[in-house]
């Protein structure tokens, strides 16, 4: 696992980046890696890829922002004031004297008896919105309390989710107003793309996407509501009541930024392992291969982020278990490695997979997805991801149980990270998944307790991720990893070998998705 986390982090792979000699690298290699584990192709045509058409944008200098208020015009500075970036098939990102509005958490979930929204009409002007969901700040006695599961992230909570009703609702530009524990991660975190973005290619008919999209810093935004009249602590509060609704921020933002426009071809690596006696029936198994390619150069001078915990140590945890399913008798179900593309951009490979699927969602069994594992050595239990979703969380408690571990429930479920993987691109089409990533929590470990877990964490998440330093090392500690490839080998043999098919849990979203094609699995 080391060695292969070491080749794809090097820097001849060039941060893995898509559409160019990175990418072809990181293909070439991982197919060499799937056939020497054993693996037949599993993509298009008797290959070992799928064809993902993409567009790359980037935002060139020289580009301006600014909101007008009143007779005032405030200059924004990218990247630091504002992050902006563009899916849009376009070459130039142009606004003029775009009405802002503010619409709370930007949430309509009449399931929930909410809605944000109350009928403003966004055709033309800038959402802006508050990171996260209604919920996550509230405290006892408000009446959102409860009503979006207290700490833990909804999909409401997620940036994606924020920009596409933006879209649906027919908005130029849509910003977030970043602050670092609403995000799960820092400003830093927000720039690392650079003003580059990625789209898998929309059909005609599909909805567009808005033509900016990004975040703003906190302060900026506090006083851009001061100078409009408001409190946005205030307005912060009011967002967590039923009685919300939209503010008009009395102002106007511009923009205006040329955009490299490149079309470009990426690829989904697939292996798979056909079933001795249910051929048909799917068990998977995923992981991302891109990382951020080459940015800006950090204070040693180093541009290329080698993305080496995210998510190429995960990918080779992926392909040792594959080499042991291989080494082993053959299983009765089908059991597919996929090594997506694109997912730091949006899960674009798995959501274009899941799109255009090679294999029928309603009888794949289920998916385990490998996305950032530790390297600080063994530890005393499982962090569960997800809670609640489906009874994947009884069989990892089960496989845990057996390596002597205990499940412990994610240590940051405000982060979201069950809607940030590419696991949740087949969520949404009703298939079970399990998601091990080490951003989840703090682990206990072995050596140090949760304590030495915690200062992991936060070394990593705070310094290394999406950064340059985020870079394979001989003195890696990968105990831990082990034991997580060893925990999803045992859940999948368990699942491809047997008639089990997991449920999700009524209370959850995707219930009602898998239910719908219950017949094929009769």
């Amino acid at each position: 696992m080391s060695e292969i986390t070491r080749v794809l982090a090097s820097d001849e792979f060039q941060g893995r980046s898509m559409g160019g000699p990175g990418e072809e690298k990181t293909v070439a290699y991982l197919t060499e890696q799937f056939k020497a584990a054993g693996l037949e192709p599993g993509g298009e045509n008797g290959g070992w890829t799928q064809t993902v058409p993409m567009i790359r944008t980037k935002l060139q200098a020289p580009m301006t922002f600014s909101v007008k208020q009143g007779s005032r015009t405030l200059p924004l500075r990218f990247p630091d004031d504002i992050y902006l970036s563009t899916v849009r098939d376009t070459d130039r990102a142009k606004i003029a004297g775009a009405p802002m509005v503010f619409v709370g958490y930007g949430v309509n979930a009449p399931e929930r008896g909410w809605d944000d929204f109350k009928g403003v009409d966004l055709k033309g002007k800038v959402a802006v919105f508050l990171v996260n969901d209604p919920d996550f700040e509230a405290v006892a006695g408000e009446p959102v309390a409860g009503k979006f599961s207290g700490q833990t992230m909804t999909y409401y909570g997620r940036w994606t989710y924020k920009f596409d009703e933006a879209a649906r609702r027919g908005a130029v530009a849509a910003l977030i107003v970043h602050d670092t524990l609403g995000a799960g991660y820092g400003w830093n975190v927000v720039q690392s793309a650079a003003g580059e973005n990625f789209n898998i290619v929309l059909s005609r008919n599909a909805q567009q996407p808005v033509l900016l999209q990004g975040w703003i810093q906190g302060p900026v935004a506090a006083e851009m509501f001061k100078r409009a009249g408001y409190d946005l602590a205030q307005l912060r509060r009011k967002a967590r009541t039923a009685e919300f609704k939209p503010v008009a921020l009395k102002a106007t933002f511009s923009a205006n930024a040329p955009v490299e426009l490149a079309r470009i071809t990426s690829h989904n690596v697939i292996g798979k392992l056909t079933g001795s006696k249910y051929p048909n029936e799917t068990v998977s198994y995923g992981g991302h291969w891109d990382a951020y390619g080459i940015g800006p150069a950090d204070a040693q001078g180093r541009t290329i982020r080698p993305g080496a915990a995210d998510d190429a140590l995960g990918l080779a945890a992926m392909i040792e278990i594959a080499r042991k399913f291989a080494a082993g008798p053959r299983p009765e179900r089908t059991l597919l490695f996929a090594a997506w593309t694109s997912e730091e951009r949006g899960l674009l490979g798995s959501e274009y997979y899941a799109q255009h699927p090679l294999y029928p969602h309603e009888t794949m069994v289920a998916n385990l997805t490998l996305d950032t594992l530790q390297f600080a050595g063994p530890v005393k239990d499982v962090v569960l991801i997800g809670k609640g979703q489906s009874e994947m969380e009884q069989l990892l408690a089960q496989a845990a149980q057996a390596q002597g571990r205990y499940v412990t429930p994610e240590g940051h479920p405000e982060r979201g990270l069950f809607y940030r993987a590419d696991h949740f691109s087949l969520a949404k089409r009703g298939v079970p998944v399990l998601l091990d990533m080490a951003l989840a929590g703090a682990y206990d470990l072995q050596d140090g307790g949760r304590e030495a877990g915690e200062r992991w964490l936060s070394e990593f998440t705070g310094k290394c991720y999406h950064q340059t330093c985020d870079a394979w090392s001989p003195d890696w500690n990968l105990g831990g990893a082990v034991q997580e490839a060893d925990l999803f080998y045992d859940i999948g043999a368990r699942l491809a070998n047997s008639r089990e098919w997991p449920k999700w849990l009524p209370s959850s979203e995707f219930s009602k998705v898998r239910e719908a094609s219950a017949e094929t699995r009769r």
